[in-house]
């Protein structure tokens, strides 16, 4: 089986709406993203799938997020933009973009530290 990924980022603010604490409050984060693909083949050229086309599908969907209030951007308007619901959000909004390999997992660090990862199996 082989696992390709693909990483880009963008940064943004919010706030944890119902939550106790420093994150209560207004905050921002360079957010890293990762999205992982496997497959068990590889097609004539070599590839899983092109890293270009993972990097096309990926770009708008961050860019709607870049350098904006989290919690003013659907669907965080109604639900908490924590990691967990981003990553959950980037994959759903990606899977149907991605041909050829199966989409594996989204992954959204917050700091280098800290982060969530979302998969479907």
């Amino acid at each position: 089986m082989y696992i390709i990924a693909v990483e880009s980022h963008f940064d943004a603010a919010h706030y944890l709406r119902g939550y106790q604490g420093k994150c209560e409050n207004l905050h921002g984060h360079r957010y890293r993203v990762a999205v992982k693909l496997s497959s068990k083949d590889l097609d004539s050229v070599g590839l899983a799938c092109d890293f270009g086309d993972i990097k096309a599908a990926l770009k708008p969907i961050l860019a709607r997020y870049d350098h904006t209030l989290l919690n003013d951007v659907p669907p965080f308007d109604t639900i908490n933009p924590s990691a967990e619901n981003i990553a959950r959000t980037i994959y759903e909004e990606i899977k149907p973009e991605i041909g050829g390999a199966a989409l594996k997992a989204v992954t959204v660090w917050e700091s280098p530290e800290s982060s969530a990862e979302y998969t479907e199996g």
